[in-house]
């Protein structure tokens, strides 16, 4: 048996099992791999319809999504470091995980250059967008422990701000990008000093990974530093699956952004914290509480009006979509809160997405499916776009100032 028809086999389990007991079905069907057509989109999709509608009213060079990783192995000059327990068979969550990475980035096993394949991809999504949309790529700095000192081994990635702010300079017209700064680290505001010079719009956290508590006072010389500069912090909240190395889900709860808030930060929070739950610090005896419920109350306070956003990456992954969607859709008042990012290479893992379920869910025209399965076997980060354009709830959709995200990421 070839060996992708083994990865096929292991990660239909791994994945569907992982997206269950949400309430719809997970079988796979826009497929398990990403097909990666090589052809150049066809007009018919470009120009079709949908895809127009998808740009009314959305100015393109305000556009720039927010969340897109860097992914890589550090085959290149890049810096880019991998856990060998992702490259190793044996380890099969960590490997199954890297494998679908890799594919939904269209990565040819068969042709060398795995960082340079990654980017290139990159760049040939962000050619079919409305010419000045831009991508903003996202750094990833280690794990580190209480004393500012990296663990290696118990950090599953990194990706330096160093490749990211070369990526962008390379292609400037392309591409905006965010540091990534363990706020323990010594020498974290001084990272955060070269980051700005270089040109960084945000700086991204994942606390569950990087074991970043950001309620701790070791992160008050950071937060100083990030609103003398007036860098946004654009920051996970909820519970973290897609990463490994997650000892507490605690991390992630958005009550712990407060601390950044009342410094005077402008806070990102990453796919508006729409998964798992959390004790409420604010009322003990209410117990969990669902993470995407202390986000929006935090979202409803007069005072974090001009500080606090969600960037709505993610949220319509099968693992995640649900009433949360219909209530973001429909609150028009956040609407000036939100920033679009698709998570990619997240909308190219196929089991991850359903424009079926999603208009089965009656969020969707079931007309429109079609065209948008089809045009995700191109570019999977139009996709995205196009089926958050889509969307309704009630007559409601989302606004398009919500894709405009220069207004927030100067």
């Amino acid at each position: 048996m070839e060996r992708r028809t083994v990865l096929k086999l292991l990660a239909l389990g791994g994945v569907t099992s992982g997206l269950a007991g949400v309430g719809i079905s997970y079988w796979p069907n826009e497929g398990v791999w990403n097909p990666c057509v090589a052809d150049a989109i066809p007009s018919r999709l470009l120009e079709h319809d949908l895809v127009r509608a998808a740009w009314e009213g959305v100015d393109p060079s305000l556009y720039i999504d927010c969340h897109t990783h860097l992914v890589g192995t550090g085959d290149s000059d890049s810096g880019i470091w991998l856990n060998p327990l992702m490259q190793d068979p044996l380890e099969l969550t960590q490997y199954v995980r890297l494998q679908f990475y890799l594919n939904a980035s269209c990565i040819r096993e068969e042709e060398e250059g795995v960082d340079r394949q990654y980017v290139e991809q990159l760049l040939s999504m962000n050619k079919t967008f409305s010419k000045g949309a831009k991508f903003m790529l996202l750094a990833f700095d280690m794990r580190h422990d209480q004393n500012g000192q990296p663990e290696r081994q118990r950090s599953a990635f990194a990706i330096p701000d160093k490749y990211a702010a070369a990526v962008v300079q390379r292609y400037p017209q392309r591409f905006e990008w965010a540091a990534s700064i363990h706020p323990y680290r010594e020498d974290c505001v001084e990272a955060l000093e070269w980051a700005v010079v270089h040109g960084a719009k945000a700086v991204k956290w994942l606390p569950p990974v990087m074991n970043i508590d950001p309620a701790s006072s070791a992160c008050d010389r950071f937060y100083a530093a990030l609103v003398k500069h007036n860098i946004p912090l654009l920051t996970h909240a909820g519970d973290e699956h897609a990463v490994a190395g997650v000892d507490s889900q605690s991390f992630g709860n958005p009550q712990l952004l407060r601390r950044a808030l009342d410094h005077g930060v402008k806070v990102i929070v990453a796919h508006c914290a729409t998964k798992g739950t959390n004790p409420d610090i604010d009322h003990p005896n209410k117990g969990e509480v669902e993470n995407y419920r202390l986000f929006t109350r935090m979202l409803d306070e007069p005072r974090y009006e001009k500080l606090l956003y969600g960037d709505v990456s993610a949220i319509l992954q099968l693992n995640r979509v649900g009433p949360h969607i219909e209530e973001l859709l429909q609150r028009e008042e956040w609407h000036s809160r939100l920033l679009n990012g698709s998570d990619y290479p997240l909308p190219g893992v196929m089991p991850m997405f359903s424009a079926k379920s999603i208009a089965d869910m009656g969020l969707l025209d079931k007309r429109h499916v079609a065209v948008l399965v089809e045009l995700r076997k191109y570019n999977p980060m139009l996709y995205d776009f196009v089926l958050k354009r889509s969307l309704r709830s009630k007559g409601k959709r989302f606004a398009a100032g919500i894709f405009e995200t220069r207004r927030v990421l100067q």
